[in-house]
């Protein structure tokens, strides 16, 4: 369903999956050019929670989706209170969505959450293969950087792929959608993913 949700900054949409009670998730989807890469992906995890009696929320941000904020005036900390702004107990996030969450949540899943920094480094090398001044097209502005270079993912259950080997409370078979060059999915590898965040909520709502 095609909701939307107010922040201090305005309205932005969001869409709405699952039942109407019980516990709710916010999900947060990578930042620029990777949240494009992995929304179906998302969608699919989502969805897989509604059919486990979970409900969820995937808001746009300001300057992120269908937001009529452009790329280049977005900055992390007004993206932080749209995010905090969204009802909800939980949060699901993937990669450098993680580090939009900076609200009181009941808890926090990441998959292969990425710190501030390791993203700046990526959106350098782009800038420099490309041989432009934006980032694969995303006009980021040099105040955003300086935010995200010292940003962090707040504590949570982290999961990420076999294929990486840093610390994690759980690893998962499967094929990093972050890195597709077209968009992709997995029900697969979805359906697990939606299993343990089932688990991990019933376990703090226990």
């Amino acid at each position: 369903m095609i909701d939307h949700y107010d922040w201090p900054g305005g309205r932005e949409a969001m869409m709405r999956f699952g039942p109407a009670g019980g516990p709710v998730v916010v999900a947060a989807l990578p930042l620029f050019e990777e949240a494009n890469r992995t929304r179906a992906f998302m969608v699919t995890i989502l969805r897989g929670l509604a059919s486990r009696g979970i409900a969820s929320a995937l808001p746009d941000l300001p300057g992120q989706g269908e937001s009529l904020l452009p790329t280049g005036a977005a900055r992390l900390a007004a993206m932080r209170n749209a995010f905090a702004a969204v009802p909800g107990a939980y949060t699901i996030a993937i990669r450098s969505g993680a580090l939009l969450d900076a609200g009181a949540r009941k808890g926090r899943w990441h998959l292969a959450p990425q710190p501030g920094a390791d993203l700046v480094r990526e959106l350098e090398r782009v800038r420099q293969a490309g041989e432009a001044e934006d980032f694969a097209g995303n006009i980021i502005s040099p105040e955003f950087l300086v935010e995200l270079v010292g940003a962090e993912p707040d504590p949570a259950r982290v999961v990420r792929l076999e294929s990486d080997a840093r610390p994690a409370d759980l690893t998962v078979p499967g094929a990093p959608q972050w890195r597709r060059a077209e968009p992709d999915n997995d029900l697969v590898l979805a359906a697990l993913l939606a299993d343990d965040i089932a688990a991990w909520i019933r376990a703090c709502e226990g």
